[in-house]
């Protein structure tokens, strides 16, 4: 009986240790895609330096889709706009946990908040 109990524990380190050491991807379910989203705590500041941090390492001009007349410009606030350069960031490095941290201002979604034109790829 000692034995049945101690066992589930370690069943459930085991699988904890192998998700963290199976490449950083993370998948919920096979083939289900995550998202990387500003967290609504963060402030502006923070949303501000995530931007000009995932902006800065993406392709040039990859971020103007926040622009005026892009397709992600509307809403026109500042979570959203960070939200959609994180997620640019998040998608291009792999979708690595840690490619979402943002010094902790972000997190990972798996609802996909694409909208009209503004697709989250």
């Amino acid at each position: 009986m000692a034995k049945e109990a101690l066992s589930l524990p370690i069943f459930i380190v085991f699988l904890l240790l192998l998700s963290f050491t199976s490449g950083g991807a993370i998948r919920f379910a096979y083939g289900q895609k995550t998202f990387c989203v500003a967290k609504p705590t963060a402030s502006y500041a923070e949303l501000q330096a995530n931007m000009d941090f995932a902006c800065g390492n993406l392709t040039p001009g990859a971020c103007n889709i926040t622009e005026l007349g892009g397709p992600c410009f509307v809403p026109n606030i500042k979570i959203h706009h960070a939200s959609v350069c994180m997620n640019l960031y998040y998608q291009s490095m792999g979708r690595k946990y840690w490619n979402c941290d943002f010094k902790n201002s972000a997190l990972i979604s798996i609802t996909d908040p694409s909208y009209g034109d503004c697709h989250y790829a």
